[in-house]
């Protein structure tokens, strides 16, 4: 497999600063980073995107996420790997990354689930790692990026 091209955020100048930058906020938000790599991963399980799953399993043993968490991660409802918090924010990044699935996408059963966990600005470093692992996994997916690429 070849990509079509490398991905768009490194072609065009000035593209990837600002999107790190936003990463660099998400992790300043008060998340701890274990919950955040485990939002990156679960989004990116479910829009396919092979290069950020393969990134989002290494960024996440990094982060010390357990391999129980690893490879129960697609199927977190019903193992007991998980905290609460995490669990309300894997239930925000499904909901949130899952938006035509439904009329009312982040419901308020989903929302004042996470909103019990974390405070308004953990919920917005949530919100936004969901945000821009939407952004790079329709990238990624769109030129077809090789996982493992990327170191």
């Amino acid at each position: 497999m070849q990509p079509r091209m490398q991905n768009p955020a490194v072609i065009l100048s000035g593209a990837m600063q600002p999107i790190q930058e936003i990463f660099k906020a998400v992790h300043s938000g008060g998340v701890e980073g274990q919950t955040l790599e485990l939002v990156h991963l679960r989004v990116s399980q479910i829009n396919g995107c092979s290069a950020c799953v393969d990134g989002g399993v290494k960024t996440s043993r990094k982060a010390g996420v357990s391999e129980e968490k690893l490879a129960t991660v697609a199927a977190w409802r019903e193992t007991p790997y998980f905290t609460d918090e995490e669990r309300a924010a894997l239930a925000l990044a499904e909901a949130a990354t899952r938006l035509a699935d439904r009329a009312d996408a982040v419901n308020d059963e989903v929302w004042d689930t996470a909103a019990t966990y974390f405070d308004e600005k953990q919920l917005a470093a949530i919100v936004l790692m969901i945000g821009v692992t939407n952004l790079f996994n329709r990238l990624n997916a769109t030129t077809r990026q090789i996982a493992g690429a990327w170191g």
